[in-house]
Order: structure tokens, then C-alpha cells, then sequence
């Protein structure tokens, strides 16, 4: 197999973008389908979530296209926006000195926008299949000229009802295009349409790894996620941490943050992309040497960092990627030491959650965040315990002295001790104990469980209980007159309400299909707008009813 991206006889333009990201080997799918699919060849990969799979299709599509054409050239289907939209951007950024078009479309996002784009010209779209069916129906998408179509996360699509979706756009694709199929496992329904719509695929299965975090205690606390920076502070000053490493998701996160934990008084600096090289060493310097205990860092920015010390890993921002999410804590418990990984995770990161277990293969233990109580003990505790050394060491003579002097004027030593300890607590005063608001598990949130043999594992949401009203802080439940009889899916009912009320289709939360009716979550803020909008909204051409849940 190939062993470096060099071998690979990439265009100079991939070359050079392999060479921005420190890609150097391939990984293990990357090494099997790259080769493949650079000759035309059919493929099936069977590769877990966050093994590098989106690469491994996407330097083939970007060394294939053809210059100056209008239709799209590569396909690629996804089961949600969130993976589209991830998809897309990898796209780009691994094509962009090739000045490749992508185009991301699922529901939720106005018609107009991406049909404008499609007439300006896209050599690569990526979509969820019901808005690239909704298109297709519209006349809006013309696939005429497609020469690769990429089914990524083939299995989850199935179990979202997709199947019928894809075979009909794959119906209007060239016959004589070339067929890529990414799935995580391979149940009768995707061997059944790999049969009938590709031609004698070449088989990649890549097998699970083990992961070489035994030694990192794993962690997760649920909180939302303006409450995010109020927790890491708790959990800052409860641990025991020589050096924490905490991982962001922006550039401009890692500035926003470092600066909140300065002014809530824990010292920490930021370690971000756009540092120039000698003032990155510096911030690393300091942190190897302790002289500052917390660094903020993106992915990007912690690239290559070799420190093995570092007592925590904190991911502020859950990654994309579970591979990525191996990585990061895997730069605690080096050494033969042992490490504390802790991980924030907001109730719209509970997806990404749920995939790291199922790549993982191990349940992530949940754990309540330190009280107010507990904050206020462990500062009692530590101040008595400052007291008692000082008195032992007999550091404190001269203060000695003048508590006899303040005594033989009558005052209470007792009240001087009091008013002396006061002083010093001055600057707890900087760190104060912000309230966290409770994130309440639903019911349909379950942790992973590991498949027993002969089952598939269940997906999120599945045998869920639905509430109607929304536990979820600053979120409200609606129902829409239509459901699973109607044949409405949860993308219909994302793009109906994003385009008629006019709100963020990626704002609109949890959604559950009934035989008649459907629920879903809008942030409260939005509630009467989607509510004042009800009248003119409709799914397939019907107009349907939408009202809080009662």
C-alpha cells in the first residue's frame, strides 16, 4: 500500500494542499482507495466515522475534474446537513489551489440561493438526498454530466429512510459513472444496492484500531453552551491539573476564551494558527517550562505539539472527527503517566458525542459538575491548609507582632484572624462561582452500548420517547399536521419552516416523525415568528397546521 502522499502522483495544486495540512502517510483507507479510485474503478469502503474516509474520495474527485465546465462533475450524497456541510468544506479546502466550486445543499437554506449557484456553475455538490431530490423534481439540477458519485455514511442513510431517495437520483446520474460507497457496516440493503447500481466494486474494510487511551480517564459533563465557560472554570479550579491543554473550535475561539479565563482570574494564553512561528515557540516555551499552566489551542494550531506532561485535555468544543477526538486526548497520559480527559458537550453536540463512543467502542462516563458548596470547601481547604504550613514554618513572626500590638489595643484576636483572612481571600473575589443551568436528558438521549452479536447497533433517537414539552434550555415544542402517512421526512419539515418563517434551518432542533403529526424544537426567541408564519406553510404542496405541543 501506499505509504506516503507523494507515491500518490498528485496534481501540484493537491500537493500542495496535502503539504499546508502536515499530511504525510496516508491513512489505512486513504492508502486502499485513493489508488482505486484514481482509475475509474468502483469502490465499496468499510471504514468507521473519523478514519479519513472524506479525503480518500476527495483527492481522486479534485485530480479527475475537468476545467471550464458549468454541470456538476462529482456527486456526493450525505445523510445530514451537519456532514454535507463538513464535507463540503474539506472539498474546498483541499481543492482551493485548484479553484475548485462546491456547493453544499440541504434542507433548511433557501432554494433560490442554491439554484443560483448551480447556473453559475459547481464542479463538485454535496447534498443530503432530499433537498438534491427536491431539486432534481424542479428541474433545477441537471446531473448530466456527473462521472463520480460518493454514497458517505451509506448505512446511516439507510436507517433514515433514504434508500428510495438515492435510487432515483442515481437513476438520473450517466450509467457509465463511476460509484464510490462508504459505510461504517455493510447490512443485506447497502450489498443489495451496491449490486444494482455499481460495477464489480473493489472492496476496501478497514478494521477497528485499538484505541491506546487506557490510561486516560475520560470524562463528559452535559451543560449548555453559554454555561460552557462557567464550567471549565469550576472544573479548573476543583482539579488537581499541573498543565491543561483545552481544544476549541475557531481560530477566534481560542483569543475569546483565553481572555475570559483571565478575567475570571485562571491565567491561560491562546495558541492559535495565525501565531508566527517564533511567537508560538514562546507560548510553548512558557508552557513546557510551567510558566503558565492552561493553553487554549484549535486542532490546526496544536499540530505537531510533543509535550508530555500535560495532566489535562479539555475539549471545549467537541471535533468533528472521533479520530480527531483519539488524537487530542491522546496528548495526555504519555509517558507511562496517567491523564484526565474532560469533555463539554452541549445537548447539539450530543450526534458528535454518540459517534465518538460508537468509534471508540467505549461509553464515555457522565459526571455532575462541582457544586458551589464543593467550589467553597475545596477554597476553605486549601486556605487552611496555607495557614497551618505558614504556622508550622513559622512564617509569619512579624505578622505576629502586630496582631499583639492590635490585641493590647483591646481588640478580638479572633475578629483580627477573621478580618486578616478576608484580606487574603481578595482574590477569590476574581474567580466568582457563576450559576450553570441544569441540562436535562431526555429520554431519546441514550449512552452507547456496545452491539451485542447479530444486532446493529441502534442509532440516536432510536425507540425514542418524545416529550412535548422541550427540556432543552431556551428551546420550544411544535407540532405540524403532518407525519409519517404523509411520507414527510425531517428534512421536509426543516426546509418548510426555515423557508416560510424565515429562520436559520440549522436553529430548528429535535424532530420526531408520527403516523399523523410531527414534533420539533425551535429556539424560543423564534417560536412566534414560525408560529405568526403557520398559516402559508406546507410540505409537498399541502398546506399543513403548526401549533405549540400541548
Amino acid at each position: 500500500m501506499t505509504t506516503e502522499f507523494t507515491a500518490l502522483n498528485l496534481r501540484p495544486e493537491l500537493e500542495q494542499a496535502v503539504l499546508e495540512r502536515g499530511y504525510t502517510a496516508p491513512t489505512p483507507i486513504q492508502a486502499g482507495m485513493i489508488p482505486l479510485m484514481l482509475t475509474g474503478q468502483d469502490v465499496i469502503g468499510q471504514a468507521q466515522t473519523g478514519t479519513g474516509k472524506t479525503a480518500a474520495f476527495a483527492f481522486p474527485i479534485l485530480q479527475n475534474l475537468q476545467p471550464n465546465r458549468r454541470l456538476p462533475q462529482a456527486l456526493v450524497m450525505a445523510p445530514t446537513r451537519e456532514l454535507a456541510q463538513q464535507v463540503a468544506e474539506a472539498m474546498y479546502e483541499y481543492g482551493k489551489f485548484c479553484e475548485v466550486r462546491v456547493l453544499a445543499v440541504y434542507g433548511g437554506q433557501p432554494y433560490a440561493r442554491q439554484i443560483a449557484q448551480l447556473k453559475k456553475g459547481v464542479d463538485v455538490l454535496v447534498g443530503t438526498p432530499g433537498r438534491l431530490l427536491d431539486l432534481l423534481n424542479q428541474k433545477s439540477l441537471d446531473l448530466s454530466e456527473v462521472r463520480t458519485v460518493v454514497l458517505d455514511e451509506a448505512d446511516e442513510m439507510l436507517s433514515m429512510g433514504f434508500i428510495e431517495d438515492i435510487e432515483s437520483i442515481l437513476s438520473r446520474t450517466p450509467a457509465e459513472r463511476q460509484t464510490a460507497l462508504f459505510s461504517a457496516t455493510l447490512p443485506r440493503e447497502i450489498r443489495e444496492l451496491a449490486s444494482r447500481y455499481m460495477r464489480e466494486p473493489q472492496s476496501i474494510v478497514i478494521k477497528r484500531e485499538e484505541m491506546t487511551v487506557e490510561a486516560i480517564e475520560q470524562r463528559i459533563y452535559l451543560v449548555h453552551q453559554s454555561d460552557k465557560a462557567a464550567a471549565l472554570t469550576r472544573l479548573l479550579e476543583i482539579e488537581a491539573i499541573s498543565s491543561a491543554l483545552i481544544f476549541v473550535r475557531t481560530r477566534a475561539g481560542t483569543g475569546s476564551l483565553a481572555n475570559e479565563l483571565n478575567l475570571r482570574g485562571f491565567p491561560a494564553e491562546a495558541l492559535s494558527g495565525e501565531l508566527e512561528q517564533n511567537a508560538r515557540e514562546r507560548v510553548l516555551n512558557r508552557f513546557r517550562e510551567g510558566q503558565i499552566k492552561v493553553l487554549v489551542a484549535t486542532d490546526v494550531a496544536a499540530r505537531g505539539l510533543d509535550i508530555d506532561n500535560i495532566s489535562h485535555v479539555f475539549n471545549f468544543d467537541l471535533p468533528d472527527d472521533a479520530e480527531v477526538y483519539v488524537h487530542r486526548i491522546g496528548r495526555t497520559g504519555r509517558a507511562g503517566r496517567t491523564g484526565i480527559a474532560i469533555s463539554l458537550v452541549a445537548p447539539y453536540e450530543k450526534r458528535r458525542l454518540y459517534e465518538i463512543e460508537r468509534y471508540t467502542r467505549h461509553p464515555l462516563a457522565r459526571f455532575t459538575l462541582p457544586s458551589v458548596e464543593e467550589i467553597q470547601a475545596r477554597r476553605d481547604a486549601e486556605l487552611l491548609e496555607k495557614l497551618t504550613e505558614g504556622i508550622r514554618h513559622g512564617h509569619a513572626r512579624r505578622e505576629k507582632v502586630l496582631v499583639n500590638q492590635l490585641a493590647a489595643e483591646g481588640y478580638d484576636p479572633l475578629e483580627l484572624a477573621a478580618a486578616a483572612l478576608r484580606l487574603v481571600r481578595a482574590e477569590e473575589q476574581k474567580r466568582p462561582v457563576t450559576t450553570i443551568s441544569e441540562v436535562r436528558e431526555e429520554k431519546e438521549i441514550r449512552a452507547f452500548q456496545p452491539e451485542k452479536a447479530g444486532r446493529r447497533p441502534l442509532r440516536p433517537g432510536a425507540g425514542r420517547q418524545f416529550e412535548r414539552t422541550s427540556h432543552e434550555r431556551g428551546m420550544v415544542r411544535l407540532t405540524i399536521s403532518q407525519g409519517r402517512m404523509h411520507g414527510v421526512r425531517p428534512n421536509d419539515i426543516v426546509s418548510a419552516i426555515a423557508y416560510h418563517a424565515e429562520i436559520p434551518g440549522h436553529t430548528i432542533g429535535k424532530i420526531l416523525i408520527e403516523d399523523r403529526q410531527s414534533l420539533f424544537d425551535v429556539p424560543e426567541q423564534y417560536a412566534a415568528q414560525v408560529l405568526a408564519k403557520a398559516g402559508k406553510c406546507s410540505i409537498h404542496r399541502q398546506p399543513v397546521s403548526v401549533e405549540r405541543a400541548r
